[in-house]
């Protein structure tokens, strides 16, 4: 009996045994085909200025890539420059990015130009395509100029103090990103390669994976080294919401936005009762003025603007001799040219923009106020007031101080005369009393 539970006991634990191993081969087997085969990368790509939209854009990549596991993010950058404000964001995701982040000037003919310099900078992996550029990342003041006195010295010893603590953090030349911010200094990618101002020259994606491979890195204050060679490429677009944020961050399309609104608007105010007009005016006016919100906008150009468009509408409507008109183009293109502030950002609107939406609005707003005036200084056509001038016939005779009849317009009014008037004589309306006519002779 004993012989026997000892030999179930056995068979028990032996069993016990193989079931725990059983289990533990497949969690290692379950894990094994949950796990990838091969890394791969996540790849976003800026295609236009820098602004709040991509700073957003970029933030959202590096969240998800590193939550989805990727090896690297990269980005594939174009871009003639932006808000300096939105840059130093960037920067600051990219210097504390718990992934490895590589920035890739692409493709042949793109650049990084001002603040993308600053982007392309602060990456673990700065690379460029053949054919393209980087640098020129002097701050200017509106209108492109340089910033004259005190305040342009501070403001490029602090572009150029940033610019060198990102090329100190990543190891890369401090003194040309330093010419780049002081003397609008741009490179093409061989020579940013032997300047080391560029870690990589690759024709594409694959390449530049490729050459990134084994390369040491340091991520979260430690080092990786990057096995890229065979990993997947997996492209990640911007959400609508911040695809409309980065149209509304164009400096032209803004312009024109508030162009149209106030052209609507004065359509409307002058024609009441057309509605379209109206709708979509408020529409585009109230998305330059959101938009506004995230351009650095000068408020004295606005003011000039909205002075010059004032002016305008004066001049329709008041007799100045072309003092209200004059001066209201000047406020207006004036206003359009101080519209964006330019130390704050590389972006500016097109003077070719300017220039031709304000000879548009000025032709608009002028001849749409001749037409009105014109049409307000007619003799009225219908109503009461559409009676006078208008002949009738005497339908009962009039005498002074006895009334008669009169038939105009297809109605028989009651008629008085300073002089008398037969049955039958034609008589012309001059005036309107109430329900009464007076009338006169045809001479």
């Amino acid at each position: 009996m004993n012989a026997r539970a000892g030999r179930v006991a056995a068979s028990i634990v032996a069993l016990a045994i193989a079931l725990f191993a059983s289990m533990y081969l497949s969690a290692a087997t379950s894990a094994a085909t949950a796990a990838p085969e091969h890394p791969w990368v996540e790849l976003i790509t800026i295609d236009g200025s820098i602004n709040p939209a991509t700073a957003s854009y970029i933030d959202d990549a590096i969240a998800s890539a590193d939550a989805g596991g990727a090896a690297a993010l990269i980005i594939e950058l174009d871009t003639p420059g932006g808000l300096l404000t939105s840059a130093e964001t960037i920067v600051k995701h990219l210097l504390a990015a718990p992934l490895p982040v590589i920035v890739y000037v692409a493709p042949s003919g793109a650049g990084a130009a001002s603040a993308g310099t600053f982007i392309a900078e602060a990456a673990n992996i700065a690379a460029m395509a053949p054919g393209t550029t980087i640098g020129a990342a002097h701050p200017v003041e509106e209108g492109g100029a340089d910033i004259k006195g005190v305040m342009g010295q501070k403001i490029e010893n602090f572009t150029a103090s940033f610019a060198r603590s990102i090329a100190q953090q990543r190891g890369r030349n401090q003194d040309w990103i330093e010419q780049a911010v002081r003397h609008s200094i741009a490179i093409g990618e061989r020579e940013a390669l032997a300047k080391n101002v560029v870690d990589i020259v690759a024709p594409d994606i694959r390449s530049l994976l490729t050459q990134a491979s084994g390369r040491k890195v340091q991520v979260a204050g430690q080092t990786r080294t990057l096995a890229l060679a065979n990993a997947a490429v997996r492209r990640v677009r911007m959400t609508f919401g911040q695809q409309i944020l980065n149209t509304l961050s164009d400096p032209n399309i803004v312009y024109l936005l508030l162009m149209g609104g106030l052209i609507g608007l004065y359509f409307e105010f002058a024609h009441p009762g057309v509605i379209f007009p109206g709708v979509a005016g408020a529409i585009c006016l109230l998305l330059a003025l959101a938009s506004f919100q995230v351009l650095p906008v000068n408020l004295t150009g606005l003011l000039l603007i909205f002075l010059g468009v004032g002016l305008l509408i004066g001049e329709a409507f008041v007799t100045s001799y072309g003092i209200l008109g004059v001066g209201g183009v000047l406020a207006l293109v004036i206003g359009s040219l101080f519209l964006i502030d330019t130390s704050k950002t590389d972006l500016a609107v097109s003077h070719d923009i300017i220039y031709g939406a304000a000879a548009a609005l000025t032709l608009i707003i002028l001849s749409v106020g001749y037409i009105v005036t014109r049409e307000r200084r007619r003799p009225a056509k219908t109503g009461l007031e559409g009676l006078v001038g208008e002949v009738g016939e005497v339908r009962e005779a009039i005498a002074p101080g006895a009334p008669g009849k009169v038939f105009v317009h297809g109605e028989i009014w009651r008629a008085i005369s300073s002089e008398p008037l037969d049955t039958g004589a034609p008589a012309r309306v001059k005036a309107i009393k109430g329900l009464e006519l007076e009338v006169q002779r045809i001479v």
